[in-house]
C-alpha cells in the first residue's frame, strides 16, 4: 500500500477506514495539533500518521547519545544471530506472555522480540515497561524497517523534558501511576469504584491493570488513535482514556452479573471487546469531557505515591513474593483488633474504600476519644497533633453519624498564632454513614476572612459565600498548587496551599463538598452544619447538633512496624 506497510498484515486491517486522499501537516503550534490529533486527522491515511509519528517523536528531547537506527544494524546481528525471532525469550521487564501483534504479518511479530532485545540491551537501566511491546507493535506499522522503529521507540526511551513523562521504565513509577490511577478513578469515578471494592479481594490489582487495557488488551485501531494524541499531549492522556474505559464497563455492565468470577478478567474482556459497545470516537469524547486536574498536579500526586511507595520499600518488583498493594479492603481494617463506639468494622471499611492509595497499607489507630480524653478541644489537639492523615468520626444524640478525612496535621493550626487559621489540602473529604452512606467532594473554604469562631450560628459565614464547589474551580489551573498536596511537602509558597480546614482555641471549620461545611465548637458537645442549598444532595447531618462520641483516628504504617 505504501512504504510504511511492509510489516502490515493487510488482510486482517479494516482498508475501508484508510483514506487515499493527499494529505499534509503543515502546523506546528500545539494547540492547533491538540485539536488535529483529538479529531482524527491523520488517522485515516496510513502515510500521512507514519510522517506525522516520525515529526512528533523527532521533536521530543533526548538524551545526547541515544541509540538510533545505525546502532541497531550493528547489534542486532550479534544479539539475536540465526535464531529464529519468534522463540527469543523475552528480558523480565515485559511480560512475555503479553506482546499484542495489531495485525502485524509474520515478519513485523519477528521484529518486535527483535527490537525489544536490543533495546533492553542498550537500556540497562530498565527494570518494569510492560508497555513497550506494544508501542513497539504499533510504531511497526508506521515504520520502513526495523531499524527506524528501533530508533523512535529509543527516542520516546531517551526522553530526558522532567516535564514530558511518557513511559514507565521502573516498578516504582508503574506501581504509583497504579496508585495515581486508584486515586483519579476514586474522585472521578465513584460508581465504578464502589463496584470494584465491592466485588474484588484487591482494588489496586484491578487498577494496576490500567496500563494492560490500553497497551494490551484494546483493539489497533483504539490504541492507535489513543496514541495519536498520546504523543501530542503526554501521560496525562493514558490516565483519561483509561477512565473513560472504566466509566463505559460500569455503564455497559451495571446491573449485570459478572461473566467470570474475577472482575479482572470481565474487564479485560471488554476492552478487548469494546468495539461491540463504543466506537474510538465516542471513547476520546468521554475522556476528553472528563474535567481532569492538571499535568502539574497529577505530577504531583504521583511524587507523592513513589515517595510513598519508597519509604515502605517498595521500589522492585519480587519475583516470588507478591508485591504489597493496597489491601482487600476487608483485610484493610483487622476486624480482631477493631472497635469503635462509634462505627462497625464494616462501615469503617467502606471508608477505608475512599482514602489515598498511598495510606491504604495502613491499620487504624484510634488517637482520640470524647469518652475517655474529655470533651476538650486543647487535648483533641494534643492527641491528634503528629499525626497525618486523620479520620475524624462523630456520632451525634440523634444517632446521625458524619465524619471527615483529613489530610493535613493539625499542628499546621500554629502558623495563625491565635487567629483562626485555614490549611488542609484538596484530599479533605467529608462523609455521612447515618442515616445513609454518602461522600461529599472536597471544596475550598473560599473567604477565610468572613469565618468568625462565635458560638451562635448567626456568626458564621453563610454556606453559600463560606464555601466553593469544586465544580466551580477552573478545569486546568496553572497558578496554583496541587489540590492533593501541601505546599510544604514541595518547598513551595505556602500562600498557594488551598484551605480546607480551620482550627483554633475556641472552634474546628471543616471545608466538605457539594456545599457542605463542618462546624465544631470548643467544647466538643455542639457542632453545625452548613449545608448549599443549590446542589441536589442530602446534608451532611443536622443543621444544629449535639454530639454524643467523638473518635479521632489515625494511621498505623504496617509495613513499618
Amino acid at each position: 500500500m505504501d512504504e510504511y506497510s511492509c510489516f502490515v498484515d493487510w488482510d486482517k486491517m479494516d482498508v475501508t477506514v484508510q483514506s487515499q486522499d493527499a494529505k499534509d501537516l503543515t502546523c506546528t503550534e500545539f494547540q492547533e495539533l491538540k485539536q488535529l490529533a483529538r479529531q482524527g486527522y491523520w488517522a485515516k491515511n496510513h502515510s500521512l500518521r507514519a510522517k506525522v509519528y516520525h515529526k512528533l517523536i523527532s521533536n521530543i528531547p533526548c538524551r545526547t547519545v541515544t541509540p538510533d537506527a545505525n546502532v541497531y544494524r550493528d547489534i542486532v546481528v550479534k544479539i539475536v544471530g540465526k535464531r529464529n525471532s519468534n522463540s527469543l525469550p523475552l528480558p523480565e521487564f515485559v511480560d512475555d506472555s503479553l506482546v499484542p501483534t495489531y495485525c502485524l504479518n509474520a515478519e513485523g511479530i519477528g521484529a518486535v522480540r527483535k527490537i525489544i532485545l536490543c533495546i533492553a540491551n542498550q537500556f540497562p537501566d530498565i527494570s518494569f515497561c510492560p508497555a513497550l511491546p506494544s508501542v513497539i507493535a504499533l510504531l511497526l506499522h508506521y515504520s520502513k524497517d526495523e531499524a527506524e522503529c528501533f530508533e523512535q521507540v529509543c527516542r520516546i526511551l531517551a526522553c530526558n523534558d522532567p516535564s514530558k513523562r511518557l513511559i514507565d521504565q521502573t516498578f516504582l513509577a508503574f506501581e504509583s501511576s497504579c496508585m495515581t490511577f486508584g486515586d483519579l478513578v476514586n474522585k472521578y469515578c465513584q460508581a465504578a469504584h464502589k463496584l470494584m471494592v465491592a466485588v474484588s479481594e484487591d482494588v489496586l490489582e484491578v487498577y494496576s491493570d490500567w496500563q494492560r487495557w490500553l497497551f494490551g488488551e484494546l483493539p489497533m485501531a483504539y490504541i492507535a488513535r489513543v496514541f495519536d494524541v498520546f504523543l501530542v499531549e503526554g501521560y496525562k492522556v493514558l490516565y483519561r482514556v483509561a477512565l473513560a474505559i472504566l466509566k463505559f464497563f460500569h455503564k455497559v455492565r451495571a446491573g449485570q452479573p459478572m461473566e467470570s468470577d474475577s472482575i479482572q478478567q470481565d474487564i479485560r474482556a471488554f476492552v478487548r471487546d469494546i468495539a461491540k459497545s463504543v466506537s474510538p470516537e465516542r471513547l476520546l469524547e468521554k475522556a476528553f469531557a472528563i474535567r481532569l486536574f492538571s499535568r502539574k498536579e497529577i505530577q504531583l500526586l504521583q511524587m507523592a505515591n513513589e515517595k510513598a511507595l519508597q519509604q515502605k520499600g517498595i521500589t522492585v518488583k519480587q519475583k516470588s513474593v507478591a508485591s504489597p498493594k493496597r489491601q482487600n479492603v476487608h483485610l484493610a481494617v483487622h476486624a480482631e483488633n477493631f472497635k469503635s463506639e462509634i462505627v462497625s468494622v464494616k462501615e469503617m471499611r467502606d471508608i477505608w474504600s475512599w482514602i489515598p492509595e498511598r495510606f491504604a497499607l495502613c491499620q487504624p489507630l484510634l488517637l482520640f476519644t470524647t469518652l475517655e480524653h474529655g470533651c476538650s478541644l486543647s487535648r483533641f489537639y494534643s492527641h491528634s497533633e503528629g499525626h497525618e492523615p486523620t479520620l475524624l468520626l462523630i456520632k451525634t444524640t440523634a444517632k446521625e453519624v458524619c465524619g471527615a478525612y483529613l489530610s493535613t496535621d493539625w499542628s499546621e493550626r500554629r502558623r495563625g498564632g491565635n487567629k483562626l487559621s485555614f490549611f488542609g489540602t484538596g484530599e479533605c473529604f467529608v462523609f455521612r454513614l447515618q442515616p445513609e452512606v454518602e461522600r461529599y467532594e472536597w471544596v475550598i473554604i473560599k473567604h477565610p476572612e468572613l469565618a468568625t469562631s462565635g458560638s451562635e450560628p448567626e456568626n458564621h459565614v453563610s454556606p453559600a459565600s463560606s464555601t466553593l464547589s469544586s465544580r466551580s474551580l477552573p478545569s486546568d489551573p496553572s497558578d496554583r498548587l496541587s489540590p492533593f498536596l501541601s505546599a510544604r511537602h514541595f518547598n513551595l509558597p505556602s500562600k498557594t496551599a488551598s484551605m480546607f480546614m480551620a482550627g483554633s482555641s475556641e472552634c474546628i471549620i471543616i471545608g466538605g463538598g457539594d456545599g457542605q461545611a463542618l462546624y465544631l465548637d470548643a467544647d466538643l458537645n455542639h457542632g453545625r452544619t452548613s449545608h448549599c442549598n443549590t446542589f441536589n444532595n442530602q446534608p451532611l447531618c443536622s443543621e444544629s447538633f449535639q454530639i454524643s462520641v467523638l473518635e479521632v483516628w489515625g494511621f498505623r504504617d504496617t509495613m513499618n512496624g
